[in-house]
């Protein structure tokens, strides 16, 4: 089994930044991919920012040039450096350990809040 806890979120006014924070640790070794989702009220939960094994990233476009996803030396730490917030960006964020065959995990979020 693999646990996920996330934080770093809390209330920021536009324009301003986060960072947010996951760690996986369990019993299961070799993450592939660690990914960022978000879900709004009323909106379906969607990806964020994505980091594969080997560095790669992918984001959504609405925060592409605004967000950075990095991982740790250790690979089950990763982090979401996110600049330039918009009141658009409110949502609960969650983490998740994507082992691929073997099964993904989720943390159970943190609240970002965008708003002056």
């Amino acid at each position: 089994q693999v646990h996920v806890v996330e934080s770093g979120g809390g209330l920021v006014q536009p324009g301003g930044s986060l960072r947010l924070s996951c760690a996986a640790s369990g019993s299961i070794s070799g993450i592939y991919t660690m990914h960022w989702y978000r879900q709004a009220p009323g909106n379906q939960r969607g990806v964020v920012a994505s980091i594969s094994s080997s560095g790669r990233t992918t984001y959504a476009d609405s925060v592409k040039g605004r967000f950075t996803i990095s991982r740790a030396t250790a690979k089950n730490t990763v982090y979401l450096r996110m600049n330039s917030l918009k009141p658009e960006d409110t949502a609960v964020y969650y983490c998740n350990a994507d082992y691929g065959s073997r099964g993904d995990f989720w943390g159970q979020g943190t609240q970002v809040t965008v708003s002056s």
